[in-house]
């Protein structure tokens, strides 16, 4: 295992969450810890070199966004290697709420947003055009300090 970063997102219904982030996203089920009457007690769900726990409920502070409001306090980031319309056009037909229709940005990624069926909010991002800082200073007006 390697250093890096995790998310862990909470749903009211976490099952019908791995089964939508399975056929939406193309996340991949790694693991899945159940007790004894079936419930869900961890699970974690691959996605290239990363993975992203998902979970129940289970403590005021660990809601999802359903049970308060729709309000988010983090977004999801994803980045793919394939068509990201097409992407795009199988999360809007599983009933993901878009925010954002695919557009190019100035730094190069081809991005739309949306939100799951518990309202989770997800960037998910192809990467269409290699771009410079100075191409994208120039684009935007801002000073860009780093670059990847």
């Amino acid at each position: 295992m390697t250093a890096g970063f995790r998310s862990a997102l909470f749903y009211q219904d976490p099952k019908a969450a791995l089964a939508w982030l399975e056929k939406v996203f193309g996340f991949e089920l790694s693991m899945l810890l159940e007790d004894a009457q079936g419930n869900l007690v961890h699970s974690q769900m691959s996605f290239g070199d990363g993975y992203v726990m998902i979970g129940q409920e289970w403590s005021d502070d660990h809601k999802s966004p359903k049970s308060v409001g729709g309000k988010n306090t983090q977004s999801v980031s994803i980045e793919i290697d394939t068509d990201v319309d097409a992407h795009f056009e199988r999360a809007k037909a599983a009933g993901a709420v878009i925010y954002a229709e695919p557009e190019t940005q100035f730094y190069g990624d081809r991005t739309y947003r949306c939100r799951d069926l518990e309202g989770h909010i997800w960037t998910v991002s192809q990467n269409v055009k290699t771009v410079s800082r100075e191409e994208a200073e120039a684009a935007t007006g801002l000073k860009i300090t780093g670059w990847l």
